[in-house]
């Protein structure tokens, strides 16, 4: 084995041990994507920009699906930015995980990397149940902001309806969430559709999706700026 064959092997290997691999994100991410397929447009200078990105399973899938997509991943938490770095090493459509606080305003992110309205895609899934409302507020605010007009937020998850969670599956988890985090706890949709509201977004479809779950798709409208 000569020299460049070896050191890209050892650089394979090194990716390979710090990516995170969740079951349930492998199990999700087909699912999902055959979601964004109906909604995503192929077409050069569209920026998706994925608030939370966990392991980064998600987004390294999507992106090689989306190849003239440019992909933006960020995360809250440090330990998971090289999961997600090494889960996308090598796809040259999707950029360096940025570290995001979603409660702040996007112009304090990546040193000013985002301008208002310069984003065509947001993604976010299982954040909303598994952090303060306070997270929920901050991606609907800063959704707001920074998507174009007509642009579109995906949200994944449980959640409430009309103030009910079926099925008991779902009641046991929100229960299990707000044991561990009396903040957390599956969100009511009616909840989140007024938060969308107040920053110009509007609720376009739910769909019911495996496990329980729903994709939300959400739709910046014409601003009248």
């Amino acid at each position: 084995m000569n020299t460049i064959i070896r050191c890209a092997a050892n650089h394979r290997s090194r990716m390979a041990a710090k990516q995170l691999i969740y079951p349930a994100a492998e199990r999700n991410k087909d699912p999902i994507l055959s979601v964004l397929q109906k909604y995503i447009e192929q077409g050069a200078d569209k920026i998706f920009l994925e608030i939370a990105s966990g392991s980064g399973q998600h987004i390294a899938h999507f992106a090689q699906h989306f190849p003239q997509i440019l992909f933006y991943p960020s995360e809250y938490e440090s330990r998971l930015l090289e999961s997600i770095a090494a889960h996308t090493s090598g796809l040259t459509n999707v950029k360096r995980p940025l570290k995001i606080d979603i409660t702040t305003d996007f112009h304090t992110w990546g040193n000013g990397i985002f301008k208002e309205a310069s984003i065509d895609y947001m993604y976010n899934a299982n954040m909303i149940h598994i952090s303060p409302y306070q997270c929920c507020i901050g991606l609907f605010d800063n959704a707001g902001k920074l998507l174009k007009d007509n642009g579109l937020l995906f949200t994944y998850g449980p959640y409430a309806i009309d103030g009910k969670i079926t099925p008991e599956s779902n009641v046991n988890f929100h229960k299990s969430l707000k044991l561990q985090d009396s903040s957390w706890g599956l969100r009511d949709i009616n909840d989140l559709k007024a938060l969308a509201e107040n920053n110009g977004i509007k609720l376009i479809n739910i769909i019911d999706m495996p496990a329980n779950n729903k994709i939300i798709i959400w739709k910046k409208m014409l601003s009248t700026r």
